[in-house]
């Protein structure tokens, strides 16, 4: 459950701690105090989306820390390399420049994973969820978190994404016949002029560098003929390796009086071999050297073609020939397209079968569960003063070409019938404000009690609620605390009469500064809360009685289902 909440520098608040009880706790306050800045802020500390708007003005940074208790039993703690622990910090700073630094007990966490962890720890329930009850393409998702369809799903799709990927490829292959004529008569005529010009790879580098070498011939033959005279000499003079020769020569006769000696011989000897070396790299330097005019023009006529070849297969000699493999696989799969189809077609036709298969017990299932969770929700509307209410879930097969998508089979949708003798019809057509809220409040009741989260926060989700209606809602919601905490934003008296723990919001000025304080109240300054609530800014004696009086009826409605816990075996709320 989540113990503290700190924050510092979030909007109106410049630093508030806040510490939560198991059970039942409330927020009342008036309207703008910052009831909905706590909210935020409990969003951001588990990874929520959020903005640097957040930041209290004049502030560079705003905080966040939530401590929750009761993690020994967390998974997700093993196997992200956490050591098993019994209370977990959970931290946020959103910087102004945009960042935000993440921790869980000291360690660097990214934001996703921390709103991963988050959601395991804590579900926040707002008044948008009752606009998500209104739109008919979030009902499939509802029903399959209550029916736990994931693995079927799971399943389901990667047939459906099989089918799918079968169909692209047909389609890609699916041409008529002009088009094809068009292609295979393009794609041969590129084949022939590239199979024509004999292309090797590299082999546009090594013209290129041959042409550099051809047009510097001169230059370069001159000085391999001058560096050949040098070693080589001619018929008048010695050259270097000659002279080499004759220094090795005299030492070696004059070695066996000096060791010294012998070891001179033996270095001219290695030098003598290095320019026999030289002399033989030299004669082949001066026939590569030696070319004719013709050579030149064919390297030129040569590169010329590679030239206006570039300009439609690509930029080296490599990339063309990779083009023209391409371009024969293309007419391969053309000329042999048919008999490709005819084969894809056979693939298609079971992928089908399968994909149907699956999204059939895909569909059963989501039928066992709506029964169920039709039935849950009945119970749950009667205990919310709604036992006339009928609500069904709704199947109707999907339309398209195999009445199938990435979802499965089924459209379904959620109906009610308000009223004793009406027909059923589409929640969103027939709920009122108030009845939307009731009924938001069954489904996440019923499905909150299996998926293993202990907090649940609901901010204002009683709008539109009131009288007889709310004082059902307020019981439900103790109910539901009895076997998970629940943090509740709320404007109603009955709901914060019930509270185990009563928190007020309210705002106001120091230094030139607006801000929002949060306190805990006890009996005295609670019966004044509500008597704010009941009656507004006029507080009178008689108001203060009446909020006396629903503290006294919730503390008894409390203290029956206390006893009433005890004598029955421990199951779901409700």
């Amino acid at each position: 459950m989540l113990s503290l909440l700190h924050i510092e520098n979030i909007a109106l608040i410049e630093a508030a701690d806040i510490e939560f009880d198991p059970g039942f706790n409330v927020l009342t306050g008036e309207t703008g105090a910052g009831k909905s800045i706590i909210v935020d802020s409990i969003n951001a500390v588990l990874g929520e989306r959020t903005s640097r708007e957040l930041i209290r003005t004049g502030a560079k940074s705003a905080l966040v820390h939530g401590v929750f208790t009761g993690m020994e039993k967390l998974a997700w703690l093993e196997e992200n390399g956490f050591p098993p622990a019994e209370e977990l910090l959970l931290q946020r700073e959103i910087q102004a420049d945009g960042r935000n630094v993440c921790r869980v007990n000291g360690r660097l966490l990214t934001v996703s994973q921390l709103r991963e962890l988050g959601r395991q720890l804590l579900n926040i329930h707002g008044q948008h969820d009752g606009q998500q009850l209104l739109d008919p393409a979030c009902h499939l998702g509802y029903l399959d978190g209550f029916g736990r369809t994931g693995k079927l799903l799971k399943a389901y799709q990667d047939s459906y994404q099989t089918l799918t990927q079968l169909k692209k490829e047909i389609a890609s292959l699916e041409m008529d016949e002009a088009e094809r004529s068009r292609r295979v008569d393009t794609l041969t005529y590129q084949i022939q002029e590239l199979e024509r010009a004999q292309l090797r790879a590299g082999e546009d580098e090594e013209l290129d560098a041959r042409k550099s070498l051809l047009r510097s011939s001169g230059k370069l033959m001159e000085a391999v003929q001058e560096a050949r005279y040098a070693l080589d000499g001619d018929e008048e003079s010695q050259g270097a390796a000659a002279l080499l020769g004759q220094a090795e020569g005299a030492l070696r006769s004059a070695a066996r009086y000096s060791p010294a000696m012998a070891e001179l011989a033996e270095s001219l000897k290695q030098l003598c071999a290095l320019a026999d070396e030289a002399s033989e790299q030299l004669r082949d330097a001066g026939e590569e050297l030696n070319f004719s005019p013709e050579e030149l023009d064919e390297l030129e006529s040569r590169l010329d073609t590679l030239y206006r070849l570039k300009k439609k297969y690509g930029a080296t000699a490599a990339d063309m020939l990779d083009y023209l493999e391409r371009c024969r696989r293309e007419l391969d799969q053309i000329q042999e397209a048919d008999d490709t189809i005819l084969r894809l077609q056979a693939k298609l036709s079971k992928a089908r079968e399968e994909a149907v298969s699956r999204a059939k017990a895909l569909s059963q299932a989501r039928q066992a569960a709506a029964r169920k969770l039709e039935k849950r929700v009945q119970e749950e509307l009667k205990q919310l003063d709604m036992p006339k209410v009928q609500f069904q879930t709704d199947f109707a097969p999907k339309g398209g070409e195999f009445g199938l998508d990435e979802t499965g089979g089924d459209e379904v949708q959620f109906l009610m019938s308000a009223n004793v003798g009406e027909a059923l019809k589409p929640i969103q057509k027939v709920a009122s404000g108030g009845e939307l809220a009731r009924i938001m409040l069954a489904l996440k009741n019923v499905l909150a009690q299996d998926d293993g989260v202990e907090s649940l926060v609901f901010d204002e989700v009683d709008t539109g609620v009131s009288g007889r209606a709310a004082q059902k809602v307020a019981e439900k919601m103790a109910q539901v605390a009895r076997h998970k905490q629940v943090l509740c934003v709320t404007h109603l008296p009955q709901i914060a009469a019930m509270a185990d723990t009563h928190f007020s919001v309210e705002k106001g000025e120091r230094q030139g500064r607006t801000f929002t304080q949060v306190a805990r109240l006890d009996r005295g300054t609670r019966a004044r809360e509500l008597a704010r609530l009941i009656g507004g800014s006029s507080v009178t004696e008689a108001i203060l009685s009446s909020a006396g009086e629903l503290l006294d009826q919730a503390e008894q409605y409390k203290e029956k289902q206390k006893k009433k816990q005890k004598a029955a075996p421990k199951g779901p709320a409700g």
